[in-house]
């Protein structure tokens, strides 16, 4: 059994290689999509694809089952300037791999792949789909938001992130909202107009000062912070609008559209989301998943980083090799030993996993 996991997980450090020597900024990962597909279809697994997405089945799957998705992304950001090994360079030294990508979430979709085809041909109490998916870092349309229909129910998902292999059962969300006050012009010099910064001072006091009452165990309170004001002409006129920008960060306390509406109810400026979609996500700590998690010496937190959680509508956990601190910092890196350890992790949890 040592020897197939070893083989795993050689393949997998193979494709890594591969894919961190291949650009895929997000919206741009078609070659990467490529590269996948035909690592599957190499190794007897028939993919399909949506976009830049990749998914495929396992061979039993039984739809009297439950479901399993296992999901990473294949997207990155840009590069910066600090860099000073090559991004695309796949740089080996010792147990370290160099390059963009490698960390979040590279070593974690390749981990999640080397699973699948472990679990592939083998009789389980579940149904497997593993897909790599993206656009990700900009939780994009046409990431994996746009295949879970396609996808079919399911029941459980482990989202692959840098999180030292520990179990991240809660995940805060995201909100940004558009906040418009409206008032009235008038000479600054006398007692006209109908200030509308002023109206924005008033809704920016409240969200300042303003907390929701349920607290999350793992995330805290649901943060509000506004980061963007704009109002007014000249010196000598009363703004008639001012317009400023609310970040949120629910917690699993609360749904997007519940916090919106609590806003709404207590400000004066109208509020526009940009979108709702981006909700906080949390699995139950007797989930059977998280329980044998623990027992594997697995630590359990809350984790502050939004990821493609966020966009899925089922009970999910949030796991995989690699460090987030090092996601989106220069000269990132996986070390090898991480892939290697996450692959049989992945794998003794899944093994005889019951609902």
């Amino acid at each position: 059994m040592s020897e197939v996991i070893a083989q795993l997980s050689d393949d997998a450090i193979g494709l890594l290689s591969q894919l961190i020597q291949t650009p895929s900024f997000s919206r741009e990962e078609a070659a990467t999509a490529t590269i996948i597909e035909d690592f599957l279809t190499r190794h007897g697994i028939t993919p399909q694809r949506q976009g830049n997405n990749v998914w495929a089945i396992s061979r039993q799957f039984d739809a009297r089952k439950p479901t399993i998705l296992l999901n990473s992304h294949h997207d990155t950001v840009k590069p910066g300037v600090a860099w000073t090994y090559p991004p695309f360079g796949a740089t080996l030294e010792g147990d370290r791999l160099t390059g963009l990508g490698s960390n979040d979430a590279g070593a974690s979709a390749v981990s999640l792949l080397a699973v699948f085809r472990y679990f592939y041909d083998r009789p389980t109490a579940f149904n497997l789909i593993c897909a790599i998916t993206a656009e990700e870092e900009v939780s994009g349309a046409n990431g994996v938001k746009s295949i879970l229909p396609a996808l079919g129910k399911i029941d459980l998902g482990i989202v692959g992130e840098p999180t030292g292999m520990h179990a991240a059962v809660a995940e805060k969300g995201l909100l940004v909202l558009d906040g418009v006050a409206r008032g009235r012009t008038g000479h600054a010099a006398r007692n006209e107009g109908d200030n509308a910064l002023y109206k924005a001072l008033d809704d920016i006091n409240w969200l300042r000062s303003y907390q929701f009452p349920n607290v999350s165990a793992m995330l805290g309170p649901v943060k509000m912070t506004v980061t963007q004001i704009n109002a007014g002409t000249q010196h000598n006129v009363v703004p008639d609008e001012c317009r400023y920008v609310v970040d949120v960060r629910p917690t699993e306390c609360y749904s997007n559209e519940e916090i919106l509406a609590t806003i709404r109810a207590n400000v004066q400026a109208d509020i526009t989301p940009r979108s709702t979609h981006l909700q906080s996500s949390g699995i139950a700590l007797d989930h059977p998943l998280v329980r044998k998690a623990v027992a594997m010496g697995k630590n359990t937190y809350g984790s502050p980083t939004l990821s493609d959680q966020a966009l899925m509508r089922f009970t999910t956990l949030k796991m995989g090799p690699g460090d987030s601190a090092r996601s989106h910092a220069p000269d990132e890196y996986i070390l090898l030993s991480e892939i290697r350890a996450g692959i049989a992790d992945y794998i003794a949890l899944l093994t005889d996993f019951e609902f």
